[in-house]
């Protein structure tokens, strides 16, 4: 008898905790695609986009000033 309460305890434990765990996971992944997530994750990405093409052209030009200056000096008349 005693070891069917047991066994009972432990079951019950499992399932109580797979349960938990599993409307963890589901309020998780609902809060991760409720509307205002959604914008807020978009609306980050579409600020580093931004950013990070912003320095990408700027760092382009640098490039393209810098190999400029070296075309100059290689092909200057008597250079």
């Amino acid at each position: 008898m005693f070891r069917r309460v047991i066994w009972f305890s432990t079951g019950a434990t499992a399932g109580f905790g797979g349960a938990m765990w599993v409307r963890h996971r589901v309020l998780r992944t609902v809060r991760r695609y409720a509307p205002e997530q959604v914008r807020d994750d978009v609306t980050t990405s579409v600020r580093r986009f931004g950013t990070d093409l912003r320095d990408a052209v700027t760092e382009g030009r640098r490039a393209m000033v810098h190999r400029e200056t070296q075309l100059r000096e290689e092909l200057r008349p008597g250079g």
